[in-house]
């Protein structure tokens, strides 16, 4: 069997990129093992196009957000099913400190893109601890991205474009121009594997730190949900009284496992938000692929040029995937270029490092 491209898993990262293939016309096969506790499958899918304590735009959201937005639209076109979900963000400040950092900030430029209106006080909601108020943050919102990965699935699979395994890189064998895996022959094979290309022999090297993130689903009633809640951790409205509270961040342990150390630290981060009782319902682990600059990596091996990694988008995969698929497309395709902020070769000294100790071993 012949194909273009092969596409090595099937998160956010592999699905955007194959159906990008896929739309252009190119031949792609997926291989992807199942698995239900997939980083992307366990995240909520989350679009906040303000980051974190220090109330910056999130990289590139100008680009990224009309994109994303567009790409989705498509998806539920394609499939007639509702996959992306707008919602505010409210953002609730901790601190006093907080409050006076974001003043500080607000005054520095035009920001009525993306927020919708400051508090400086509580905003009197009932069943909402936000004494120092908050932010209202337009143009968020999250992807119901199981759903999502399984409608491109099942179409991959309609299209016998899926082998439904894991990965056997020891069966991988490079020709000069071409790879070729089991019985498949393709013209170029893409990772797009998560944190597991830690253990990739030829994408080893690059910096990804496996970022072990926990995920509560929680059961309660009178609780706003018209709005996503941020404050250390995001409450995500999912329906009938559902929600779901994220995430943890372990880098000292590594594993898929749920823990009570999670679910107390979620848990108890939920309970400065609200004074609703609520049930804990479910419990997921995964394992993000984090970089150390927070920047994603794509670009072709530095010798294996019929290789490729298109990975590293850690807890931003919902908001980022869409767009970096197109623009790394177009350079498998027509050579276009990829922007140096995200192409691997900002870490090529990581690879010649690499390569050094290995021979000075061998």
């Amino acid at each position: 069997m012949n194909y273009d491209y092969i596409v090595v898993g099937h998160g956010i990262a592999g699905a955007t990129l194959a159906y990008t293939l896929r739309k252009q016309g190119q031949r792609v096969l997926v291989i992807d093992e199942p698995k239900s506790n997939s980083a992307s499958r366990v995240a909520a899918g989350l679009v906040n196009p303000v980051a974190g304590k220090r109330f910056a735009k999130s990289w590139l959201v100008d680009t990224l957000l009309p994109y994303a937005d567009s790409f989705y639209d498509e998806l539920e076109e394609r499939f007639q099913q509702q996959l992306f979900i707008h919602k505010p963000i409210y953002k609730v400040f901790s601190t006093i400190e907080e409050q006076n950092n974001w003043m500080a900030k607000s005054a520095e430029g035009n920001w009525s893109e993306y927020i919708g209106a400051t508090y400086t006080q509580s905003t009197g909601a009932a069943s909402v601890q936000d004494q120092f108020g908050g932010i209202m943050i337009k143009k968020g919102g999250y992807l119901r991205i199981a759903e999502t990965l399984d409608l491109l699935l099942q179409e991959l699979q309609q299209d016998q474009a899926l082998l439904p395994e894991r990965f056997e890189i020891e069966q991988l064998q490079l020709a000069e121009q071409s790879v070729v895996y089991k019985n498949i022959t393709a013209h170029h094979l893409v990772f797009c594997e998560g944190w597991q290309a830690v253990q990739n022999p030829y994408f080893g090297w690059l910096p990804l730190q496996p970022t072990k993130g926990e995920v509560l689903e929680v059961q309660t009633q009178d609780f706003n949900p018209e709005c996503i809640y941020n404050k250390a951790v995001y409450v995500v409205p999912v329906g009938e009284g559902r929600f779901k509270i994220g995430a943890t961040y372990n880098w000292r342990q590594p594993d898929e496992e749920p823990t009570p150390e999670g679910e107390a630290e979620l848990s108890e981060r939920f309970e400065q938000i609200t004074t609703q009782t609520y049930q804990v319902s479910r419990h997921w682990a995964g394992i993000r692929p984090a970089v150390r600059d927070r920047r994603p990596l794509m670009g072709r091996h530095p010798e294996h040029q019929q290789l490729s990694v298109f990975n590293g988008m850690g807890s931003k995969g919902v908001l980022m995937a869409p767009y970096l698929a197109h623009v790394f497309a177009k350079a498998l395709t027509d050579g276009a270029e990829i922007m140096p902020d995200v192409h691997i070769s900002r870490y090529y000294s990581l690879y010649y490092d690499y390569i050094k100790h290995h021979n000075q071993e061998l």
